[in-house]
């Protein structure tokens, strides 16, 4: 008998335990958002060269390289992307195309100007960077938190509750730019016409947009 109450009374308990599991407390869900504009330091370019022939090739090569060393790109910032030869072409037969990086230093108006070669085939923007946009996207998520917690704040307020701990938070991400490109090259997105750097456009960093940053944190809290 003995053995049988203790089995009763363990049941009522766990009974209990799960009628109390099942209680849900009443909670307010909302959405924080932030914003933040961020300064570009980093433009990553892709250009094309041609020649006729390899020789040809090969000196163009040289001559690329030595005018971008000599506006302050690094070897290591510059990458081999690819080699096409067209055995069908009447005139130009090889391309070779690349990509280098400039920072915020780089004198734009003078690379483009001395990149304006014959042998240059094209050159458009690739990527627009930030070095450090890693802290800025955590700064904004965090924010972004910040805000739901004040919204919660403001309208339990309203009618006299107040904001407990949080139940759940979940991370929105609505937008962050990956194509930004300086105003003077709106009107030639796909490729930046070389003969371009004798219009007296500015290429420097301040004609490029800021990179834009959004995002959303939805979050759900007590009401105490």
């Amino acid at each position: 008998m003995k053995l049988k109450h203790l089995l009763l009374v363990g049941i009522f308990a766990a009974g209990s335990l799960m009628n109390a599991q099942e209680v849900k407390k009443n909670v307010i869900e909302v959405t924080g958002v932030a914003e933040m504009e961020v300064e570009p330091d980093e433009i990553i370019f892709n250009i094309g060269i041609k020649a006729d022939n390899k020789n040809q090739l090969a000196e163009s090569e040289k001559l690329l390289f030595e005018t971008l060393k000599n506006n302050g790109v690094k070897n290591e910032d510059i990458k081999f992307k690819s080699m096409y030869q067209n055995l069908y072409s009447k005139t130009t037969k090889f391309t070779k195309s690349f990509q280098f990086k400039v920072n915020a230093k780089t004198n734009m108006s003078a690379l483009f100007e001395q990149l304006n070669q014959k042998w240059v085939s094209n050159l458009n923007i690739a990527e627009v960077k930030n070095t450090k946009i890693a802290d800025f996207r955590k700064t904004v998520k965090i924010n972004a938190l910040k805000a739901a917690k004040e919204k919660a704040d403001y309208l339990l307020g309203s009618i006299n509750k107040k904001t407990g701990n949080p139940t759940e938070i979940i991370e929105i991400e609505d937008y962050m730019s990956d194509t930004i490109l300086p105003v003077s090259y709106k009107s030639a997105r796909a490729n930046i016409q070389m003969e371009a750097a004798e219009q007296n456009l500015d290429y420097s960093f301040d004609n490029i947009e800021n990179i834009k940053l959004k995002y959303s944190i939805k979050t759900k809290y007590e009401i105490l």
